[in-house]
């Protein structure tokens, strides 16, 4: 583990910047925390929607048991601890998308409590994230504001929809770490089958806490556990996207630095950021600030778990991303880079393992990582959907391996599998794309190139690097079909190299 201390230059001096996250997933249901009403994108505005959304009085609502199963398989994929009691709070606050007037979450007794994550960091190397909570919440409606010059419209087809809000300890201190973190997140959750992680719909969404301290003030929080040795923070609200989640905080780093250095002081509040100006704007005061008046809902009673019960989920739970990268790295002798690419989705990890039993695990892993996944990204395709099924990757680097054909030539193949022309080995058959390994033709055509060029023959012995010109020759005029290994031996034999 290492702790990877990013320092930001300012006018004054180094500073630290120092991150916290709160991750908004969608629960992976077809129905609302706490009512029957579907969950699902595309819907026609406020079709998705019960009484019990709509805030009508003396409707109740009734805990979605599947919801509750969801946030406990999330919390052991945590490495948390399941709170075998928790409770309900009604946060209140009133806004055209809550037609309650207040939010059912909770506060004071989460139903996961502190747990901790492993992230890659971009050279490698790993550092670990605390989780402080995981907690059930309903999701609020959606305000459109641009239909009308004078009017917003409400829907609440969100409305109810069962969020998990993870928490993490300040423990992030750069905005790579930051984006690696939410990758692990939404790989776990997407392993787990408990969110889709599909950020674009916003079922995935990342609020960041921004603060910086002066160099070494981290270090002296870490050991003493005193927040006042760091800055005061800002929340930066509903970033959907990796590249919005790095540049919010370069640009909000910045920002604190700048007033820090200016003699001003920074005002714990919320604030939105703004792809396009690429900048963070105030949106209001923070939570400590305002008075959500919590309390214990009343319609609603304690939650109480058996531990036999969590004991059954956890045995349940699949083959995680932590387990299957050194299971990989130990059963195929992959390195830690191909593993951890090979991992970040399940069904390619899948496809991985179907296509590399008996076969060289190194060259699959390669097919399946770059030519595979380039063609896959290209056509918005996932690999649960590829059109070569692993088999074909398999019998693609068998030919490989029996020097059926060369490298080269299995790029040209696999072209024609992906377009739908049968099997690799069915191409190589019917297109003649087969190696050339009898020695006595690629002899012939050696011994005609040589004749051709006896100059540049002649010059091979003081150049020994233009024998590569020879290659290339040989190479053409058999179609790339001659094994390469096979045209090098001859040809140093014939130039007496």
């Amino acid at each position: 583990m290492t702790e990877n201390t990013q320092l930001l230059q300012g006018r004054t001096g180094p500073w630290e910047i120092v991150m916290g996250l709160e991750i908004h997933a969608q629960v992976a249901s077809k129905a609302k925390l706490f009512s029957g009403a579907a969950v699902g994108f595309g819907a026609g505005p406020n079709e998705q929607v019960s009484l019990v959304d709509a805030g009508f009085p003396g409707m109740l609502p009734t805990l979605n048991g599947h919801c509750v199963e969801q946030a406990v398989r999330t919390g052991l994929g945590l490495n948390a601890q399941i709170n075998r009691r928790s409770q309900f709070d009604r946060k209140n606050y009133f806004y055209p998308d809550l037609p309650t007037g207040y939010q059912i979450s909770q506060l004071y007794f989460p139903i996961v409590g502190e747990g901790v994550v492993e992230v890659e960091a971009e050279d490698g190397s790993f550092f670990n994230v605390g989780i402080e909570r995981l907690h059930l919440e309903q999701d609020a409606g959606k305000l459109i504001h641009d239909l009308s010059p004078t009017e917003s419209y409400v829907d609440l087809n969100r409305a109810g929809t069962a969020l998990m809000e993870i928490v993490s300890r300040p423990d992030i201190r750069s905005p790579e770490e930051a984006v690696a973190y939410v990758k692990k997140i939404r790989t776990i959750l997407i392993y787990l089958g408990t969110c889709d992680g599909d950020m674009e719909k916003g079922n995935l969404r990342a609020d960041v806490n921004v603060s910086v301290c002066r160099e070494g003030q981290y270090a002296k929080y870490k050991a003493t556990g005193d927040f006042s040795h760091l800055g005061t923070r800002c929340e930066i609200k509903n970033v959907n996207s990796f590249r919005f989640i790095s540049q919010a905080i370069n640009y909000e780093a910045r920002r604190q630095i700048e007033i820090h250095e200016d003699g001003g002081k920074i005002t714990q509040e919320t604030r939105l950021y703004d792809p396009t100006a690429g900048e963070t704007r105030s949106m209001r005061s923070k939570e400590e600030a305002m008075d959500y008046r919590y309390f214990p809902d009343p319609d609603l009673l304690p939650l109480e778990l058996e531990q036999a019960w969590i004991d059954g989920i956890k045995a349940s739970l699949p083959e995680l991303p932590d387990a299957k990268r050194r299971r990989l790295m130990a059963d195929y002798g992959l390195s830690q880079y191909d593993a951890v690419v090979l991992i970040s989705e399940r069904a390619k990890a899948d496809y991985f393992e179907a296509a590399a039993k008996g076969r060289d695990a190194k060259l699959v892993s390669n097919w399946v990582t770059n030519e595979l996944s380039a063609r896959l990204a290209a056509e918005h395709l996932d690999f649960d959907q590829s059109p070569v099924p692993a088999a074909h990757v398999a019998q693609l680097v068998e030919l490989i391996e029996t020097d059926v054909i060369s490298s080269r030539i299995a790029k040209e193949v696999f072209d024609h599998v992906w377009n739908g022309e049968g099997s690799p080995a069915e191409v190589v058959e019917k297109r003649g794309l087969k190696q050339v390994t009898d020695t006595g033709a690629i002899e012939k055509a050696i011994d005609d190139i040589i004749a051709a060029n006896p100059d540049k023959a002649a010059a091979v012995a003081e150049k020994p690097q233009s024998l590569g010109w020879f290659v290339g020759q040989v190479m053409r005029s058999t179609g790339g079909k001659a094994n390469p290994a096979a045209v090098n031996d001859i040809l140093k034999a014939k130039l007496g190299l």
